[in-house]
């Protein structure tokens, strides 16, 4: 998250940090002195400032018309950049962390009715949220929850109950890929327009992306919890050239395009800055570009890039700026 677009930040004290599963956490925020809190929807995260001073986005997990508290999921992720274990094993009840005001990218469109929810792993927090919200505004919903096992399922017990046996499905791979999910007859037809939302690991988020091809692209709606591949071993510094001014900025392998956009002056619009919410949708005119976001369907690649994340093929590329 850079400086441009960071949320103002209030101090409130956590209330709660429990295990509600192998390796996950809840952790709850209020304000001290019980004033109501920032109003959320569905689909909102919070970014959080951890005891090492890092930032990190979390998606808030509690019914969005509760106005005291905000409760988020966290998952232990040894190999990650410390955030999470961070707040799991640095923060208890009572202490007091710098919260920002909730900010949603994966927001549910008022006037659908009828909506798919498929996560993977962690990836089930925000649509805690939603089914609350869809459920009290009398609209439906179907869950398909993919998740190694019993032990390591993000709040099973709630998900089980019998008012959720039409609208919930968990399924178990045991950690073995070949025992996935089959998606595919799930995803087969759009059935009564309904909106898709996916959340999880990148893996389950390019295969729903790939076989929802045929679905509208403004039905199809996906949030990371982790980074997007904006740098690789094999990347290669390239140009990119500004229709509008004429100017060439250099991209190099430790940038981004949106990143070198704003080192050359350039106030560029953005938000989740993972590929996955479209603020930084651009017109591609001319070049090969190297895709790397959750958002485009296979048509749209040939003239428009999301440059929060994806790069160039080719030695220069022009987009519409």
């Amino acid at each position: 998250m850079t400086a441009s677009n960071q949320p103002q930040m209030m101090p409130l004290r956590v209330t709660r940090n429990d295990k509600i599963a192998d390796g996950i956490h809840l952790l709850e925020f209020r304000d001290a002195a019980g004033k109501g809190l920032p109003q959320f929807s569905a689909g909102a995260h919070i970014t959080i400032r951890v005891p090492n001073g890092a930032l990190r986005k979390y998606s808030l997990c509690n019914d969005p018309a509760e106005r005291d508290r905000y409760a988020i999921a966290v998952k232990r992720e040894v190999n990650g950049r410390g955030g999470s274990t961070n707040l799991i094993d640095g923060v208890k009840a009572g202490d007091e962390l710098m919260v920002g005001a909730p900010i949603n990218d994966f927001e549910l469109p008022q006037r659908a009715q009828d909506f798919l929810f498929i996560a993977g792993g962690i990836g089930v927090t925000p649509f805690m949220a939603m089914i609350r919200q869809v459920l009290a505004e009398g609209k439906r919903f179907r869950l398909y929850y993919c998740s190694r096992s019993p032990e390591t399922t993000a709040f099973l017990d709630e998900l089980s109950a019998p008012e959720f046996k039409d609208h919930v499905t968990i399924h178990y791979d045991g950690g073995d890929p070949s025992h996935s999910l089959d998606l595919r007859p799930i995803l087969a037809e759009r059935k009564n327009r309904e909106h898709l939302y996916c959340c999880g690991p990148r893996p389950l988020m390019e295969a729903v992306r790939h076989m929802t091809d045929h679905w509208s692209s403004a039905a199809v709606h996906f949030e990371a919890f982790s980074d997007a591949e904006t740098h690789k071993p094999t990347d290669k510094p390239f140009k990119v050239r500004l229709a509008r001014s004429g100017d060439v900025i250099d991209v190099p392998t430790t940038k981004t395009i949106l990143e070198a956009l704003r080192d050359h002056g350039l106030e560029v619009p953005s938000s989740c800055e993972t590929g996955t919410c479209g603020t930084c949708r651009t017109k591609l005119l001319a070049g090969e570009a190297d895709h790397r976001d959750l958002v485009l369907a296979e048509h749209e690649r040939a003239d428009t890039i999301m440059i929060c994340v994806s790069r160039a093929r080719s030695d220069e590329i022009t987009i519409d700026r």
